[in-house]
């Protein structure tokens, strides 16, 4: 048994979300702080749902540096391998809260810092998943870093993970992009991306049959396409095509980070052997509970109960 579930690396970050529902960032008067970052609430999330997780990460020697580790140890998830940077301050991100895909404007410093001492092959290899980012892709020395020891973690036998949260606003070199991207996708890892991540990416609708091909031919084998309301598909070279239906939910509270809850879902029921259908499943519930929730998951959320109310209702 490997101690570690996921080794989640990348961005680490303030969120300041606003108080105001479906209200642009110009007209937002009001915010208030969260713990942000995909990976990060990847960590936080599967922390939460009694995963161990780890987040490598950088962030600033800083008050919101401060903030950052102490909600990191309150989730308990293994800070270690948080680097504190004496010169740059810790990234902050303003959100709108929204419904649909909410508008953001980063202000980047600290998140790209990560390097390779950050982690060990004795830490790799006692983990199950490496999970990343293509924001944190987007820039050096976190590039690098992930890429090498992306490498490594294959090596030792992990899977690989990536979300392709794609942003011109974050990584305006879209041919860039590709081209990092097809050399993490080499090493076949686990694939979610939205119909909005595609269109950042490609600078236009594409088909999911396009957008299958194009990402099963840089060399992955599972993809997840979420469609917002509109369910999500994931495309598997060997189990084939799987549709299902987007959860009704009645009162949405904030779409920020549904994501991210939706791929710790299905990291999670990977990790227990759950087949591809179950962890499709899993997944839109726990993004369902989040669209619920401002900021993150429930206190108190128990899974398992979860999952035995799932098979119910399937039974």
């Amino acid at each position: 048994m490997k101690p570690i579930d996921i080794i989640s690396i990348g961005e680490v970050l303030i969120d300041f979300i606003g108080h105001e529902v479906n209200t642009s960032i110009n007209r937002t008067k009001n915010y208030h702080r969260f713990l942000g970052g995909s990976p990060t609430n990847v960590a936080v999330n599967a922390s939460r749902l009694g995963l161990r997780s780890l987040l490598v990460a950088s962030c600033g020697h800083d008050g919101f540096g401060d903030y950052i580790v102490r909600k990191l140890k309150k989730n308990k998830v293994e800070t270690s391998c948080i680097k504190r940077c004496s010169i740059e301050p810790t990234s902050v991100i303003f959100v709108s809260k929204s419904t649909e895909t909410p508008e953001f404007i980063p202000f980047r410093q600290a998140d790209c810092k990560i390097t390779e001492d950050q982690l060990k092959d004795e830490l790799l290899a006692q983990a199950k998943i490496f999970h990343t980012t293509c924001f944190a892709l987007s820039k050096n020395p976190a590039r690098d870093t992930i890429l090498k020891r992306s490498l490594k973690a294959k090596e030792l036998g992990l899977t690989l993970s990536i979300d392709i949260n794609f942003s011109e606003k974050i990584w305006s070199d879209r041919e860039e992009a590709k081209q990092i991207l097809k050399a993490y996708l080499t090493n076949d890892p686990l694939v979610k991306l939205s119909e909005d991540d595609c269109y950042r990416l490609f600078a236009e609708t594409k088909s999911e049959d396009f957008i299958f091909d194009y990402f099963h031919n840089l060399g992955a084998t599972t993809i997840c396409l979420t469609k917002g309301k509109n369910g999500v598909v994931v495309s598997d070279l060997n189990e084939g095509m799987y549709f299902q239906k987007a959860i009704e939910i009645e009162n949405i509270k904030d779409a920020t980070g549904a994501g991210d809850a939706f791929w710790t879902g299905f990291l999670y029921a990977q990790i227990n052997n759950k087949g591809l259908m179950k962890s499709i499943t899993i997944a839109q519930k726990l993004a369902s509970i989040k669209l619920q929730n401002v900021g993150r998951l429930p206190d108190n959320f128990d899974i398992h109960h979860m999952i035995l109310e799932l098979d119910s209702k399937r039974n």
